[in-house]
Parts: C-alpha cells; structure tokens; sequence
C-alpha cells in the first residue's frame, strides 16, 4: 500500500482566517505606536480631572482608557511577536502569540468592568454632586481622540481579531465619552447627582458588550477550532468533489495566528498520484475560495490509511 505524501509549500495569496478576502496592511505598527501616546496622554488628563471634578463617570471612563492602552501594547507585542521567523522548536514562528494577545486584551476588559462597576455602585448609595461642565469639556476631548485612534485601526479590523479589538475597543469608547457628555448636560438640566454613576454603569454595559465578541472568538481560535467564516462542511465538498479523489479523511482547519489559516487533508485517489499542478490547483482553491493560505495535502493510493482523527467519510 503506497501512500505519496504531497507537503507542499503554502500557497501565500491570503484572504486569511475566514474573514473575506480582506488584504489589510500587515504592518500596524505605527497605529499602535500613536494610538498608544495618544491615549496615554488622555488618560492622564482624564483622570486628573475626574479627581477635581468629583466625576465617576470620567474616572471610569479614564480607568477603562488605561485598560485600552494595555490592551493596545498587549496587541500589538502580540503582532510583533507573530513576525518572528520559525525555528526547530517554534516551527510556525510565534504566530499564536496575536490569538493569546486577543484572548488577553478581552480578560483585561473584564477586569476594567468590575472595578468601574464596584465604585459606580458606591457612588449610587451616596451620589456626589459634579462640575458638569469641565466634565463635559474633557469627555468631548475624549471623543476626538478615541474616534482618531479607531480610524488608525479600522482598516484591518475586518481581516484580524487582534486589530479589530483595538479598532472596537476604541469605537466604543468613543461612545462611552458621548455618554458622559450627555450625563454631564443631563446633570446641569436636572441637578440629580446619580446620573454620574448611572452613566459609569452604562459604561460597564457598552464594555462587555464590545468585549463579549472579542472573547468569545480569540478564545474559539485559541482553541484551534475552524476559524469564523470557515464552512468545513463546504471546505470537505470541494476537496471531495476534485476529480479522481475517492475519499476524503482526517481534513482538519485551524488557526495559526489572527490571519493565517491552516489545512491538512488525507485525499484517497486509487488511479494515482495526480502530480503537482493538481496540488498547486487546489492550495489555490483552498487559498482564493476559503481564506486558507496553509494547505498540506496528503495523497494515498489505498483506503487502509487513516489516522482516526476527524474522520469523514463520502
């Protein structure tokens, strides 16, 4: 029983991770290198001013810009850590390093709700009265600079999840400092002192909203599960209906990074080997119809062959 193993080189015309056939720029290096300056700044003047406002709502929203920035280094050591080359130990590089950089600016997030959500709570059993209009005065600065650093991102927020949590994470704090200038308006027009930590709540809400996306998928592809927007079942259709193959086993797809997708697949074809440009063909089918830029085909003469993983059968 002969088995051909076809390891063939990785076709490289990405449309990665399932996620369209986006071709966002690989670098974001100087997005997250100004992003990151800019919302250091902010948090510093945020924060100083919530103190001297007496304003909740502006030291929740500066706490959750602080987490932000975390996030943002934590993302972007994440991206620079995928660049590394392969080595004898690592030989996929450090790609994985942008999935646990996703996985942990969500935990971050989380955290950065509960305290915000523990002092607004507080507040709430003893409201304190608020210089509304300085308060709205830095939230409004807060916009500007929130929405900037989103649109650092927002090109490559469709192709990888590590660079749309930071473009989400500051979308939605862009949001945020619009609520805390409504609060601020509220306030003068009312003069009830719980619409600041009411709004701090709110805060915590659009929080784990933006958040629950984020953790829910950088924790499905840090489980190597098939990348969103992958259909295995269509995936299994098209190797399955390539002329001479008979049967299809053991296909696994998973996630090598945030925008790298990876294939293996047993083809069972008992005329013969097929000869590269059928391998070369179907890399890139795999490539231009799928968003997988990593295909590894195995092809086998006989039908013993099967190493009992994932197993599909036509």
């Amino acid at each position: 029983m002969g088995h051909d193993h076809a390891n063939h080189g990785h076709s490289h015309g990405h449309a990665h991770g399932g996620h369209g056939h986006s071709h966002a720029p690989a670098d974001f290096g100087r997005a997250f290198a100004i992003g990151t300056a800019l919302n250091l700044l902010f948090v510093g003047i945020e924060g100083g001013a919530g103190f001297l406002t007496n304003s909740v709502a502006l030291l929740a929203d500066a706490g959750h810009n602080l987490s932000d920035v975390l996030g943002l280094l934590i993302a972007w050591g994440g991206a620079e850590l995928a660049k590394r080359p392969t080595s004898k130990r690592f030989t996929y590089g450090l790609r994985g390093s942008s999935i646990l950089a996703a996985l942990a600016n969500a935990l971050v997030l989380l955290v950065a709700v509960g305290a915000i959500a523990l002092e607004a709570f507080r507040r709430l059993s003893d409201p304190q009265p608020i210089e509304a209009g300085p308060v709205m005065i830095v939230a409004a600065i807060g916009i500007l600079v929130n929405l900037g650093t989103a649109m650092l991102f927002a090109s490559g927020r469709k192709g990888d999840v590590n660079i749309r949590g930071a473009f989400l994470h500051m979308a939605a704090d862009a949001a945020v400092s619009a609520g805390v200038v409504i609060a601020g308006a509220l306030y003068l027009w009312s003069g009830a002192a719980w619409i600041d930590p009411a709004v701090s709540l709110l805060v915590v809400a659009v929080i784990l909203w933006s958040t629950w996306g984020l953790l829910k998928e950088s924790t499905v592809l840090a489980l190597q599960a098939v990348p969103p927007g992958i259909d295995p079942d269509k995936v299994a259709a098209m190797l399955e209906g390539l002329p001479g193959v008979a049967r299809l086993h053991d296909l696994h797809i998973w996630p090598m990074s945030t925008t790298e997708t990876a294939l293996t697949a047993h083809l069972v074809m008992q005329g013969g080997h097929p000869g590269d440009a059928f391998l070369a063909s179907t890399q890139h089918r795999l490539s231009h119809d799928f968003g997988i830029g990593h295909a590894t085909l195995q092809i086998e003469l006989s039908e013993a062959a099967d190493c009992g993983m994932g197993e599909r059968t036509v």
